[in-house]
């Protein structure tokens, strides 16, 4: 009988757990966060089918255009009064959330700061919970990105819509109750600052929340339905004037950053809220981002390591702490600078350059370092082991060293040598003229040639140019911004017309023969005739296309009569294709068949225009 009565209180047992599941009594909560070892309890009531519905439908009628502002502005009026005494029921519900994202953009200052007040509750006890909840979390967020429109509606609203004395008090209203929410949110997020910036979703609140202290947000945003990003997007920044009080309050924020420092520069959810405040600082606050970065770097050099060596070499190849070390570069002063590279990078660039993770600040750094002396030690060092770099493939490592070479002249043709020696073109001297194609696709003379195969005798003029990478491409374009670049510049011009039709139709490689024919003094005509028998190829391609208006703008009226003369014949072709027709249209090319006075006339007055702005924007 025990056997019997020992199943009997198993799936009993069993019974009561899935009924503890299901939300009966003594429900049970998994091990994490919050003060009995699971999430913050739920204290509001969700959304019934019936309000749901309703904002489903709210949602999509924000979707359509508005008429007039009047029907609009009474819209939002009408949800927002459905929404007050459940704001956080809509905020924390997936479907109201959605509704209030669309919502709070076309709401005043005063009707947000009012949502605000609500999901806060008294003294803004209720942010942390919100904040923390993954659709709260998203309201707070878009309630914020609305503080940079304070400044702009009050004196509207002061001397349109109202009385002079009636409108200040109204707009001091708006502002003031805004401006004391964002205030109140501040204080919880200080107070517990851990738990928002370690909860995967409040660490987004508290990002944005440094930018609106600081005066500087970023816009634009991933689309939700989908995660992917649109085409069009684009982030958009955002500069803004912010009271005393939100400066007071991002002080109260850095220090409590650097009271937990130790946190924020590991944490892989807590570390982007420090160069957030760090970029923001950098940009509108100059003594608060030297007081944070001379925080920072106090703590991890304190940190103890191995004798002759540097603590910060750990966190360089932590992929964490790594893009906080590459944004506290970004931020150095000359001298914090200089003391990072003697202390911390000096014997162990080569090596951080060959890491996977810690190549990255290397590129920071090299940046950083490109307009100081400092750069000539780093390139020195560097050089030594470019070859290595380039069989590594950190391609970023190499294109910086060239692009901040570009900006120091006195080390630009120490860097030519020593790429056409990693790529094994330097000796003898005669293979120095096919160095446009190693570069471009990043191979070694002998892998590119199949010198060491059999029958690697093969002429290199027999190879084509087939391959182009992105990273190649901008090696070679820095190389052409060095005051003397004539070994890559002979290297083009030597290149047969096949290859500069695939250079000029490819994505990477148009770009680089812009700058190459910006660089051209001298022989600009002789390269350009080499093209002749392919514009038309060319002026159907995407990229190809958008290379030859390049090219035409750039041009003498001789020149373009010599490209309208060759495309001419192919009018039919052009107007076919659907990158052909735009070339078609903006050469003007019926008018230079039918009335070719005018088109030159035309084509003379565009070139002046060009010419005159050109001028301008030179002076500035």
């Amino acid at each position: 009988m025990e056997p019997a009565r020992g199943a009997a209180a198993e799936k009993e047992g069993q019974s009561q757990r899935r009924k503890d599941r299901k939300g009966g009594k003594g429900k049970m909560r998994p091990e994490g966060r919050g003060g009995d070892g699971g999430k913050p309890e739920r204290r509001w009531k969700r959304l019934d089918a019936m309000s749901v519905g309703y904002f489903r439908r709210v949602s999509a009628r924000l979707e359509e255009e508005f008429s007039t502002e009047e029907e609009r502005d009474m819209f939002v009026e009408n949800v927002l009064s459905e929404v007050r005494g459940q704001a956080v029921s809509v905020a924390t519900d997936i479907t109201g959330s959605v509704a209030l994202q669309k919502l709070l953009p076309l709401a005043s200052p005063a009707q947000v700061g009012g949502v605000l007040t609500e999901l806060g509750g008294d003294s803004g006890a209720q942010f942390k919970a919100v904040s923390c909840d993954r659709c709260g979390a998203h309201i707070v967020e878009t309630a914020l990105r609305q503080t940079h429109r304070l400044r702009v509606e009050d004196p509207e609203a002061t001397t349109e819509n109202r009385s002079e004395a009636d409108g200040q008090a109204d707009g001091e209203e708006d502002h003031g109750m805004l401006e004391k929410q964002v205030l109140a949110l501040s204080c919880a997020v200080v107070d517990n600052l851990l738990e928002f910036a370690q909860d995967a979703h409040g660490t987004f609140v508290v990002r944005r929340l440094a930018e609106t202290l600081g005066g500087r947000l970023t816009q634009g945003r991933p689309d939700r339905q989908t995660g992917r990003k649109p085409r069009d997007f684009s982030t958009q920044v955002i500069d803004f004037q912010v009271p005393p009080s939100f400066e007071e309050a991002l002080d109260r924020l850095s220090d409590c950053l650097l009271d937990n420092i130790n946190v924020f520069v590991t944490h892989s959810l807590a570390c982007p809220v420090l160069q957030t405040v760090l970029t923001v600082s950098q940009k509108k606050r100059p003594e608060l981002c030297q007081r944070l970065t001379e925080g920072i770097m106090g703590y991890l050099a304190s940190l103890s390591a191995a004798p002759g060596t540097s603590p910060l070499l750990v966190f360089l190849k932590d992929q964490t702490s790594s893009r906080l070390l590459e944004m506290l570069i970004a931020a150095c002063g000359k001298l914090l600078l200089r003391d990072l590279y003697r202390n911390h990078f000096r014997g162990h660039l080569v090596s951080l350059a060959l890491h996977p993770i810690a190549n990255f600040p290397v590129q920071r750094l090299t940046a950083a370092a490109a307009k100081h002396k400092l750069f000539l030690k780093i390139f020195d060092e560097l050089s030594e082991g470019l070859e290595a770099i380039l069989a590594t493939g950190h391609m970023g490592v190499i294109v910086q060293l060239a692009e901040s070479c570009s900006q120091q002249e006195e080390r630009q043709a120490q860097c030519t040598q020593a790429l056409l020696e990693a790529f094994h073109c330097w000796d003898p001297p005669s293979r120095r003229t096919s160095c446009a194609p190693l570069l471009l696709s990043l191979l070694a003379y002998e892998v590119y040639y199949h010198t060491d195969s059999p029958g690697g005798d093969t002429e290199t003029s027999q190879r084509p140019l087939s391959e182009i990478c992105y990273h190649g491409s901008l090696l070679v374009q820095s190389l052409l911004r060095f005051s003397d670049c004539s070994v890559v510049k002979t290297s083009l011009n030597s290149l047969p017309a096949s290859d500069l039709l695939t250079l000029a139709t490819d994505p990477s490689g148009s770009h680089v023969l812009e700058a190459h024919l910006r660089s051209l003094n001298k022989g600009k005509n002789k390269f350009l005739k080499k093209l002749q028998g392919h514009l038309v190829k060319i002026a159907c391609s995407k990229h190809g296309s958008r290379f030859l208006e390049s090219v035409w703008n750039n041009s003498q009226l001789k020149h373009k009569r010599e490209i309208a003369q060759e495309l001419v014949p192919s009018e039919a072709v052009l107007r076919a294709d659907q990158f052909g027709r735009h070339v078609c249209r903006n050469f003007a090319l019926p008018h230079f068949l039918k009335r070719r006075s005018q088109w030159e006339e035309l084509q003379g007055a565009q070139s002046k225009k060009r010419k005159m702005f050109s001028d301008i924007l030179e002076g500035v």
